[in-house]
């Protein structure tokens, strides 16, 4: 029986084909009949799976692969109860469901797209493993027995206890290395699962990764985006909140939610005992040396942690001051200084901007076109729709908006998303037409699909603009175009000749790949056997082929026995925690993990 049935809502012809199909998907799934589950996929239908068949993040696509899988997994998984749970919806020929699922250790949700009588889309999502809930709401712990006994260990003491046993007598099951946002949701949703866990990070202070960071900054994306697993934002909180209050918040979350986190911890190198099932994990906490011997190894370093530093001839020559913008501290000191800021997306308009309020003449080099959105028009055009207060008030939840988000398999999105810019295009033609008067190189992608899908094949190349733009359209700010053939004494030169010069240089020339990490603390060996991180292989610019339809290596396994990436922006951080947090508790528990689809290897690290 559904879970519209047992409400005695009536049932809309959506919802009834919508039970059609899954009454007939669940008789090919209990027969065990992989070629006529297959067969109720349009022939370029999509199934995309977070850990709940796979053990893996995969998409499939098309019927043969479909099949594949199924014929693969379905004994170990034994999928069965499938039902729809909310009243499904039909829009222009397109029928939309949420629904629910169990498999033989775990319950799932999901969503499926309907073309006629046929999936287009599937999405399978593990939520919760079964006898190894989470311990929260009826299954939160009491805290406290009541009643009068000798030796009674406080909160306190018993807290006190883990924390100067883990790392010494007690091992971690799960060591995470990076303690910004991406590690500390990742240490909530492991606490949360009961897996023993220790966050390091070589900061003072959680949050610092913020704090540090040049004053001007605030976030680029939205309040309701950016929200951590369990713990919402306030809501009287800003919509773009700054730099300091996300530091703030971090610190105040990893306390709150009671995590093992060590700040002042460098890992000086890792290596993977095969024969022990463990990593070797040589630290140094505060200046004292430590050895912990953790089963799973998460590298939660994130995508802007190794400066990418170019290597300009005459760069060691320069007679002012010169970094990268990983240590921008701010434009303070520079005030009627020249400034030369080499980059064009992100970090380089705020470091512009920053340096320009504070009174420097700034001049951005632009060294290859950059896609700029407005922010206003972003918010209302892209993410509006799921993330925003009108969102909420419709009942868009957080978890929601990120499974409708997670519904759209990658190889379509570009469709989804070419509509929304060239609806930004139209509307902010006047504030293009200006940038492209003052000489700025504009570009929308490769295929036109905008800033999203440059964030996922390659993680660069736009800005947000929330007031840079302006100013390099006014003049305000300097631009000049070209490459750079190298570093003098006084400032920059150009390949067509033409010199900047400079009291300080900010390189903003982006950061390297996340297992860059792994390739300093492991070897190069291991950063080579899993790959490059990120990417989706499109064959676009800086996304190298093959197609391989999931971001290389993220949040599920890779060809590295018990190393697993963690990483991405705040909401990528919140959403894709919990898989990567399902598949250390299954292992730790020793649940059969049959992994299908591990990536192959195309590019070395």
């Amino acid at each position: 029986m559904t879970a519209l049935a047992r409400s005695n809502d009536p049932l809309s012809v959506a919802d009834e084909r919508v039970l059609a199909w899954l009454d007939r998907f669940e008789g090919a799934l209990t027969r065990r009949d992989a070629p006529a589950a297959a067969g109720l996929f349009c022939e370029d239908g999509f199934w995309r799976d977070l850990v709940a068949f796979t053990w893996n993040i995969v998409t499939l696509e098309g019927r043969d692969a479909i099949g594949a899988m199924l014929d693969a997994q379905l004994d170990a998984i034994r999928p069965r109860h499938w039902e729809l749970d909310e009243a499904a919806t039909e829009v222009d020929g397109l029928t939309e469901a949420w629904i629910s699922f169990e498999t033989g250790h775990a319950r799932g949700r999901g969503h499926l797209r309907l073309k006629g009588d046929e999936a287009w889309t599937l999405l399978t999502s593990a939520r919760e493993l079964k006898g190894f809930e989470e311990s929260s709401g009826p299954r939160r712990e009491k805290g406290v027995e009541h009643g009068i006994a000798r030796g009674r260990r406080s909160w306190l003491d018993r807290r006190r206890d883990e924390e100067a046993e883990l790392g010494r007598s007690l091992q971690p099951y799960a060591l995470v290395i990076g303690g910004g946002q991406g590690g500390i949701a990742l240490g909530a949703r492991l606490k949360r699962l009961g897996v023993p866990t220790l966050v390091v990070d070589r900061h003072e202070r959680p949050g610092d990764q913020w704090r540090k960071r040049y004053k001007s900054l605030h976030l680029h994306d939205p309040v309701w985006y950016d929200h951590l697993p369990y713990l919402p934002f306030p809501d009287h909180w800003p919509v773009f909140a700054a730099k300091d209050q996300i530091g703030d918040w971090l610190e105040m979350y990893v306390k709150v939610m009671e995590l093992n986190y060590w700040p002042l911890t460098e890992c000086r190198s890792a290596r993977y005992d095969e024969a022990a099932g463990e990593w070797v994990v040589e630290l140094l906490r505060d200046g004292e040396p430590l050895t912990l011997r953790p089963k799973q190894l998460v590298l939660a370093t994130g995508m802007s942690a190794i400066p990418n530093l170019p290597d300009f001839p005459g760069m060691d020559g320069f007679a002012g001051e010169s970094h990268h913008s990983s240590r921008h501290e701010g434009g303070e000191r520079y005030a009627g200084k020249r400034a030369v800021v080499i980059g064009s997306n992100n970090s380089a308009h705020d470091i512009c901007a920053d340096l320009w309020e504070h009174g420097a003449d700034v001049t951005m080099v632009q060294r290859s076109p950059t896609h700029i959105a407005r922010s206003e028009s972003l918010m209302e055009l892209s993410l509006g729709g799921l993330y925003s207060e009108s969102a909420v008030a419709s009942g868009i939840t957080t978890d929601k908006a990120d499974l409708i988000f997670a519904s759209v398999p990658y190889r379509l999105m570009p469709e989804f998303h070419r509509p929304v810019y060239a609806a930004m295009k139209e509307r902010d033609a006047d504030f293009y037409d200006r940038l492209r008067a003052a000489g700025f190189r504009l570009d929308f992608g490769d295929d036109e699909s905008g800033l999203f899908m440059k964030y996922l094949r390659r993680g660069s190349g736009y800005y947000i603009d929330v007031g840079a733009s302006e100013l390099i359209a006014d003049g305000s700010i300097r631009l000049q175009a070209g490459q750079v053939e190298r570093i003098t004494p006084s400032g920059v030169v150009l390949q067509d000749g033409i010199e900047l010069p400079a009291d300080v240089i900010v390189y903003a020339t982006g950061y390297g790949s996340m297992n860059g990490w792994a390739a300093k603390l492991i070897s190069q060996e291991v950063a080579d056997k899993v790959g490059k991180c990120w990417g989706l292989g499109s064959d676009t610019t800086k996304d190298p082929g093959p197609w391989e339809g999931e971001l290389r290596n993220m949040w599920k396994p890779t060809r590295q026995e018990a190393l697993w990436f963690h990483g991405g922006n705040l909401h990528q951080s919140r959403h894709y925690s919990l898989y990567l947090a399902l598949q250390l508790k299954a292992r730790m528990e020793g649940l059969p993990t049959p992994v299908y689809g591990l990536a192959e290897t195309h590019h070395r690290g």
